[in-house]
């Protein structure tokens, strides 16, 4: 098998990996409304089981991005599939909500893993096409919502929510096995343009050294601050948009299915179709990634607004506009995963992206728990649009801040990789 081929089969074997783990930890959002029935609990306290899991997800990102730089990266991600397995199987046995709300949260260790994935993918792939890959592995999470919203109304009602985690669990068990003996662990910084000709590079590993001149990168901290802000609406719209259509705008579970299934769809396609601009532009400017971010966040921000606006007997208008803002609202995240990987050392990417993650994942801890507490004084759609369109236009403002000044970040790393080739030449030479 080529190198060519095999670095899809790479793709192909995290896009599962991906697609299943999506479906297993958004799964619980359509299965909301039976668990709360079984519990007997209310939408406060239901939404402290996803802040849980997310809290232990961000206590676990800085530890998982150390590893991942330090270690085999390939053989930690089989290990994280087999925790996912593990601990969802351990969340169906429970019966208690304390219970529940732990071993929910012992699920999160696991979600920190994607870091190292990032990481290993952007050394089979060079810049120009890493928008694009990291676009099409993001299809995951709203193909992973649908799958779970399926496997929700087919299978929820026939078998009850705990035999489903039981068969998604399963899946992590089988996930682990593959990546184990199928995915093999690249060169750091193997696909960077001034190394990929090089006939031997050296082993690169985690190096605080490097590590802490991080905080000499601007560009970085204004794109933290926007993965802070800019998770609160992706967890409100996951964790409770199906409750809303069934509890505030009357759906079905038909119509809701109906509703869901093309949102969904052109959800997963504005991933790829932001990754594939942000590629495209950045050939022509340094600053191309986060104008396709800006455009998508605030374009988005304004079509939440009149969609959830549309009142709730015009399901037809609603499911246009859901739609229309479903196409832009993805755009931002595969670009600045390729935007950070454009600034950084390959030997800590890892680090980075744990550092940009941790911070989303404050950011996503409090907001499932914010909107059930604004929902329960008030409405649930008024919760998901105060939460969402604040944090976009938060966002907006510091991704022009990032477009502004990442021009610098990404010649510094270029001339640091021109200078590490020249001095694996001399080696080789000498």
């Amino acid at each position: 098998m080529t190198s060519s081929r095999y670095r899809w089969l790479v793709v192909a074997v995290f896009f599962v990996f991906m697609l299943l783990h999506q479906s297993d930890r958004l799964l619980i959002g359509p299965l909301t409304t039976p668990i709360m029935e079984e519990f007997g609990i209310t939408r406060t306290q239901m939404g402290a089981v996803t802040t849980g899991a997310l809290l232990i997800a961000a206590i676990m990102f800085p530890l998982w991005g150390y590893l991942y730089d330090r270690y085999a990266r390939a053989k930690l991600l089989a290990l994280a599939s087999f925790l996912w397995g593990a601990t969802t199987w351990l969340n169906a046995v429970v019966r208690v909500y304390p219970a529940f709300l732990v071993t929910r949260a012992a699920t999160g260790i696991d979600d920190s893993s994607y870091p190292g994935l990032y990481s290993l993918i952007s050394d089979y792939f060079g810049p120009k096409m890493r928008g694009k890959i990291y676009g099409l592995l993001q299809l995951t999470q709203p193909l992973g919502y649908l799958i779970g919203t399926i496997l929700a109304l087919a299978l929820g009602g026939a078998i009850g929510w705990r035999n489903v985690f039981f068969l998604t669990g399963a899946l992590g068990l089988v996930v682990a096995v593959a990546i184990f003996f199928s995915v093999r662990e690249p060169q750091r910084g193997k696909s960077e343009p001034e190394l990929e000709n090089l006939d031997r590079i050296g082993i690169y590993r985690f190096d605080w050294k490097i590590a802490l001149q991080l905080v000499r990168k601007r560009s970085l901290w204004p794109l933290f601050v926007q993965g802070f802000v800019g998770v609160f609406p992706w967890q409100v719209i996951t964790f409770w948009f199906f409750n809303y259509l069934q509890t505030e705008r009357g759906y079905s579970d038909d119509a809701v299915f109906a509703t869901m299934v093309p949102a969904v769809l052109v959800l997963a396609a504005g991933y790829f179709v932001g990754g594939w601009l942000g590629d495209v532009l950045f050939k022509r400017t340094p600053r191309g990634r986060l104008i396709v971010c800006t455009v998508g966040v605030l374009t988005g921000a304004v079509l939440l607004y009149l969609t959830l606006n549309v009142p709730a007997g015009n399901q037809g208008l609603f499911l246009v506009m859901l739609v229309l803002t479903a196409l832009f609202i993805p755009f931002a995240s595969p670009n600045v995963v390729a935007t950070i990987y454009d600034i950084t050392l390959p030997e800590v990417r890892s680090t980075v992206m744990a550092m940009e993650s941790f911070l989303e994942s404050i950011g996503a801890a409090l907001a499932p728990l914010m909107a059930g507490a604004i929902a329960d004084q008030s409405t649930l759609g008024n919760a998901i649009l105060l939460i969402c369109t604040s944090a976009w236009l938060i966002g907006t403002v510091f991704l022009v801040i990032a477009t502004y000044l990442i021009p610098r970040d990404i010649a510094v790393l270029r001339r640091q990789l021109r200078e590490r080739a020249d001095m694996e030449q001399r080696m080789a030479i000498g």
